[in-house]
């Protein structure tokens, strides 16, 4: 997909097949490439890719590679001990979270060369209201509390957890209330089965894979993210920008995000369902906090994760790095 748009953007793509990390090959033909086009910095988004892209310079060594990692996931020792070795060849190495940062020091790679960069997003976009038809698409009444969950149907988003989260919310209030799961994935017929089995029918409404998030975001009152490990969500962020507060796990980079500076949300502790529900509770219940949560979230992203400040510390990384 990323090809196929920037084509229709007018960029030249190129691909080169990569068979492990270390595959000479492809650093010879990338290089080869560099060369060709005048490229002075490769910037890589995956661990494969920057091993690839240090390698290049054996063969074109006035290239400068950087890496972005967007992971806060643990390497395995092997994978530790060749960033030990590869690492201090790159001229920066980007982190999208403060979590990740202490993850890369942890993996192998080199302090000095990591700068944290906050995702960040195009804000007068998220901004732009649009009318939702989500809720008379779904059935949902005006007077009907409605948190929102949009993500792949898999282990790590936690939507075992999210549902028996809900589970417990269903008997701590008489409150009015849905919960919309947008996507697909493996684990989606699984959380139907959980939510049927629980009597859940009511209060849980499955969407599948949507492409209007903008709508969706538009017609909720709550975003709400039960995963086990993030980085530095896009969706907690673009969900921030369209005006919804967030209940979050403490996880990864969500603690960069909310907490008591931006006071945008609220969170709760991971695979903890009464804490979930709780913090749901607590911000259904309180007219006057849910406003005052909506304004602090677009002054979050205004302030913290405006697209234009990320390019800005980005393209600075590389004049920096070209002439390291």
């Amino acid at each position: 997909m990323l090809v196929e748009r920037l084509k229709n953007a007018g960029v030249d793509t190129f691909q080169i097949n990569m068979r492990n990390p270390f595959d000479i090959k492809a650093a010879y033909k990338l290089s080869g490439l560099c060369k060709k086009l005048g490229i002075n910095l490769i910037h890589t988004q995956f661990l494969r890719e920057n091993y690839i892209a240090v390698l290049s310079r054996i063969f074109n060594p006035r290239v400068k590679a950087m890496y972005t990692n967007h992971f806060v996931i643990p390497n395995n020792m092997i994978q530790k001990f060749c960033n030990r070795l590869v690492t201090p060849f790159d001229s920066n190495i980007i982190t999208v979270c403060n979590k990740g940062r202490e993850m890369l020091i942890a993996n192998g790679n080199k302090a000095s060369r990591i700068k944290v960069i906050f995702n960040g997003v195009d804000t007068s976009y998220w901004r732009e209201s649009v009318e939702s038809n989500m809720r008379n698409e779904l059935g949902i009444t005006d007077n009907e509390f409605v948190m929102l969950c949009a993500s792949r149907f898999a282990h790590d988003k936690g939507h075992k957890y999210l549902v028996d989260s809900i589970n417990k919310l269903k008997k701590m209030t008489d409150k009015k209330f849905k919960c919309v799961l947008a996507g697909d994935g493996p684990l989606l017929d699984d959380v139907k089965k959980q939510v049927s089995d629980l009597g859940l029918n009511n209060e849980i409404i499955f969407t599948g894979f949507r492409s209007d998030i903008k709508n969706l975001f538009m017609g909720s009152d709550l975003y709400v993210n039960s995963s086990e490990h993030e980085a530095l969500s896009f969706l907690i962020i673009e969900a921030l920008a369209s005006g919804l507060p967030v209940i979050a796990t403490d996880m990864g980079g969500n603690s960069d995000i909310i907490n008591a500076e931006t006071n945008c949300g609220i969170l709760v502790e991971y695979n903890n369902p009464e804490s979930m529900a709780k913090g749901i509770l607590k911000i259904m219940s309180d007219e006057n906090m849910l406003k005052k949560l909506k304004k602090n979230a677009l002054k979050a992203v205004e302030d913290k994760f405006n697209l234009d400040k990320v390019v800005d510390r980005t393209y600075n990384l590389y004049v920096e790095s070209v002439g390291s």
